[in-house]
């Protein structure tokens, strides 16, 4: 008998693949284009390395140029300084404004007579010699407008005129053409006499601004106020 052998297993071993690159070239033209490509990429990152270089030159030669310019500099050690006083204030003109007061408070009398000038009808009204009649009807139908007013109630008889006079002469330098002034009914006056009324009329009549002035209506005052017509400023 033939001795016994174990039987042998025999293995296999895998079959070895070589790996495929990620692309194929089928032929030279493939391998030629792709080296073209790669001479465009190095030429490319040529000039760009280059265009850097160019810059930073460019921006190093700004930068000294000054300093090319001058020459070598030092600083200084004590540099100088000037310190400039602030401007001083505008001078306020306090003896003027007293004079100016006076001569409002005096320019305006209180001993006028305004009765022999003030048309005497419904409504007492004004207008200087050369105004015609049609100025203070235009007055009274409201044909002029109303470009400022001021309130006298409650003032004294020294401080209503100065104010007055200043209202008058400040609107009349601003171009003002027609004002109304409030000088109140004096219901509040010992007696309930208008006081205050005749002396506003009175200063009104002084001012060679005031061209003519109607009693108000009654939507805008009434017998407690006056519309007053002022002169064209002088140019």
């Amino acid at each position: 008998m033939l001795p016994h052998h174990s039987p042998v297993l025999l293995r296999s071993n895998p079959p070895i693949t070589m790996p495929t690159p990620s692309r194929r070239f089928q032929s030279f033209s493939d391998l030629s284009g792709v080296a073209h490509e790669l001479a465009a990429q190095r030429e490319r990152k040529t000039a760009e390395a280059a265009r850097a270089t160019a810059l930073r030159q460019q921006r190093e030669a700004q930068r000294d140029l000054f300093a090319r310019a001058v020459g070598p500099t030092q600083p200084l050690r004590h540099p100088s300084k000037v310190t400039l006083a602030p401007s001083p204030p505008a001078p306020i003109a306090k003896q003027q404004l007293r004079d100016e007061k006076h001569v409002l408070r005096e320019s305006l009398s209180d001993e006028f007579d305004v009765s022999t000038l003030l048309v005497a009808d419904d409504q007492m009204s004004f207008r200087r010699p050369g105004i015609g009649a049609d100025v203070t009807r235009k007055l009274r139908a409201g044909q002029w407008s109303i470009q400022r007013e001021i309130d006298l109630h409650g003032l004294r008889r020294d401080p209503a005129r100065e104010v007055l006079a200043q209202f008058i002469r400040s609107a009349h330098k601003h171009g003002i053409r027609c004002v109304r002034v409030v000088h109140g009914k004096g219901l509040g006056s010992p007696g309930q006499q208008p006081v205050l009324k005749t002396r506003v009329q009175g200063w009104l009549i002084q001012k060679t601004e005031v061209l003519a002035f109607v009693q108000a209506k009654p939507a805008e005052g009434g017998a407690g106020a006056l519309v007053v017509l002022l002169a064209p400023a002088r140019r």
